[in-house]
């Protein structure tokens, strides 16, 4: 199984990353996101652990941007499904959450666990790339999350409750050294849904068709 070097990520300005902290407190967790399929001539991402090892994967063995993609963990069981919905002019992808016993590839639970529209720009700098509907439980959905950046940038962060709960850059080497713009580093702040975060870093890449 591929390997990386774990390498520190810059801090953010709402939490640190990394180990060094206060006992008994949360730390921020740092993923290395490598927005290629270990398939050969396929396309999708690989996401590693701060360890260097392989965490989760999406193997698109279709065309780039297809209409369905699966988040894997590495013994190939899916956990989260991902549908590219078509409105005319207006395009949503809608994520269900598979549970035990419910990763069968051809096959995605009916309730949706939440859903991504592209976002109105802002004024000034960036913009709003999108929003994301966190669906079930009440009735109806309720708009939860943003994601801010520059669309067809890999540079972006997350934000809910007004703080922001993840970010993504481009990897630095302990030197200093950027990395292509396919080699990201994803730091997710202590309180955040892991899962949530990393479908929605998936999202992004089908967005801007990065894969």
């Amino acid at each position: 199984m591929a390997k990386i070097q774990p390498l520190p990520a810059a801090s953010s300005p709402e939490w640190h990353s990394g180990g060094g902290g206060l006992p008994g407190k949360k730390q921020a967790v740092c993923y290395t996101v490598w927005m290629k399929s270990l398939v050969f001539n396929g396309h999708g991402c690989t996401v590693y652990g701060s360890d260097g090892r392989v965490a989760f994967r999406v193997d698109n063995y279709g065309c780039r941007g297809s209409r369905d993609v699966f988040f894997m963990d590495t013994a190939g069981n899916t956990l989260i499904g991902i549908q590219a919905k078509s409105f005319g002019m207006l395009k949503r992808w809608e994520a269900r959450r598979h549970h035990d016993g419910d990763s069968s590839l051809g096959e995605m639970p009916t309730t949706p666990w939440f859903s991504v529209q592209r976002g109105g720009r802002r004024r000034g700098r960036g913009g709003a790339m999108a929003t994301v509907t966190l669906h079930g439980g009440g009735g109806g959905g309720r708009r939860a999350y943003r994601i801010d950046g520059c669309p067809r940038k890999s540079e972006y962060r997350i934000s809910g409750a007004g703080e922001v709960v993840a970010e993504m850059a481009r990897k630095r080497t302990a030197s200093g050294v950027v990395l292509g713009e396919d080699v990201l580093t994803l730091t997710v702040g202590p309180d955040a849904d892991h899962l949530l975060v990393l479908g929605l870093v998936v999202v992004c890449g089908l967005m801007n068709r990065a894969m």
